[in-house]
């Protein structure tokens, strides 16, 4: 009773107070209001740094931007129950080591809410450390553009802060949409990415959802790394350079209804790339399996690409237009296959191994746009199962140089032995009961 009646006074005094870039600085504006209070600002600039160390709300009427001296991160949330919404907020320092960002959520930030908000020209955009149940949401961040990407911070950073959610964000340009790492029960939706290297870079962080977003023309689309128990659903990647979808050491998750197209892209973005091979988590590639056209290549290279993945379930996804539909290796064991459309890849599927892997589930496999397949009794499944590759494609995986020997006799007459006898193909992947139309992505192109 006590405590109540001590707060009553504190909650009376809570109000919306405008503020004129004309008044006081911003930060002293801040150490003076209440907890609850509104805080308005009207359009013009506004000094930061600021701290925001008490719970109230940072509001800006269109044109209100906060504009950082070039050191540290420029709004900093050090309480719960904060919210910061409408700003446009730049101008942070140029430590990584530091995190310096634009709106930076310290762990005592629990709830915040960070929305509708400009960030641009920060060495991060959006920090979320340790700031448990935080909202980043519907916000535009524009990252640093010049420079290597490995040398500037993402867009949406999370690291550690289970329960916290990304959701609506248009973000461009810096390393890596968002990164998270080392958090759980994490939630990032219908967000938009483009001219990035990883659209969303997963490390260390299970028990989450990623739905809805899409990426356009980033070195990777959807980088799945050392984390668990995943819902990754209804996702686009369009038109990304190297994977669509990365699942490295990735386990026991669902991958449903996600869309992966390629296009043919200029090869100076393979020249010029952002992305370094040794890049922490990122299996090199070589670029052997590419297709190049003239000045252009097929990118992605892979649709998918599983490296030591286990139990994760693919159903109902869309893979079109890859250099490879789907490459699998180290390992992967136990991931079940179905409802996959496999449509226009230049190899559907490379598996360098010799046990048979069937990719049917309960009855029902995957469509194969290159399967000449016949349905006589009309039920929608191939009469006949589908082998994606056969030993000349073991050999060439094995020996790239030998596709030298690709147009001659000898191969013909291998490739039509092992059609007269089914014995002779080595192991590899087997769909027993390929579909003969493929499933109608839920999510279409936008």
């Amino acid at each position: 009773m006590a405590a109540l009646l001590a707060a009553i006074p504190a909650m009376a005094a809570a109000a919306e107070r405008i503020v004129s870039p004309a008044g006081p600085a911003l930060q002293e504006v801040v150490a003076q209001a209440a907890p609850g209070d509104v805080l308005t600002l009207e359009p013009g600039e506004y000094a930061g740094p600021i701290t925001i160390a008490k719970s109230l709300t940072l509001a800006g009427k269109p044109g209100a931007t906060v504009i950082g001296n070039g050191k540290g991160s420029v709004v900093t949330i050090a309480s719960p129950g904060v919210t910061v919404r409408g700003l446009s907020v730049t101008g942070s320092g140029r430590d990584l080591t530091f995190r310096d960002s634009g709106i930076y959520a310290a762990k005592e930030a629990t709830g915040a809410i960070i929305e509708d908000n400009t960030v641009t020209d920060n060495m991060f955009g959006i920090y979320l450390y340790g700031a448990v149940d935080s909202i980043a949401r519907n916000n535009r961040v524009v990252g640093l553009k010049s420079g290597r990407m490995s040398e500037v911070g993402s867009g949406v950073t999370i690291w550690n802060a289970p329960g916290a959610k990304v959701i609506g964000n248009d973000i461009r340009f810096g390393r890596d949409g968002i990164a998270t790492m080392a958090s759980k029960r994490n939630v990032f939706s219908h967000n938009r990415f483009s001219d990035l290297r990883f659209a969303i870079h997963y490390m260390y962080t299970n028990d989450s959802e990623i739905s809805d977003n899409v990426s356009i023309g980033n070195s990777v689309g959807y980088a799945i790394m050392f984390s668990n128990r995943l819902k990754i659903t209804g996702n686009i990647s369009d038109g990304d350079r190297d994977h669509g979808l990365l699942v490295n050491s990735a386990n026991g998750s669902e991958i449903r209804d996600n869309v992966v197209i390629g296009r043919l892209q200029p090869i100076d973005r393979w020249l010029s790339a952002g992305q370094q091979t040794g890049e922490h988590g990122v299996p090199a590639s070589d670029g052997t399996d590419a297709a190049v056209l003239g000045d252009q290549r097929l990118g992605p290279q892979k649709c998918v690409f599983l490296y030591n993945a286990n139990r994760n379930r693919f159903m109902d996804n869309s893979f079109e237009n890859c250099s490879i539909g789907i490459h699998f290796t180290a390992g992967s064991e136990g991931n079940r296959m179905s409802g996959n459309a496999f449509v226009n890849n230049r190899n559907q599927v490379k598996y360098v191994g010799t046990r048979y892997l069937d990719w049917s589930d309960e009855g029902r496999g995957n469509y194969w746009s290159d399967n000449p397949a016949f349905d006589l009794d009309g039920d929608g499944i191939a009469d006949n199962p589908y082998r994606p590759n056969d030993l000349i494609d073991q050999v060439l995986w094995t020996s790239p140089q030998a596709k030298i020997l690709m147009s001659s006799p000898a191969v013909q007459v291998i490739r039509w032995a092992q059609a007269q006898f089914p014995a002779l193909l080595p192991g590899g992947v087997v769909d027993n009961h390929p579909l003969m139309a493929p499933i109608a992505p839920k999510k279409a192109l936008q």
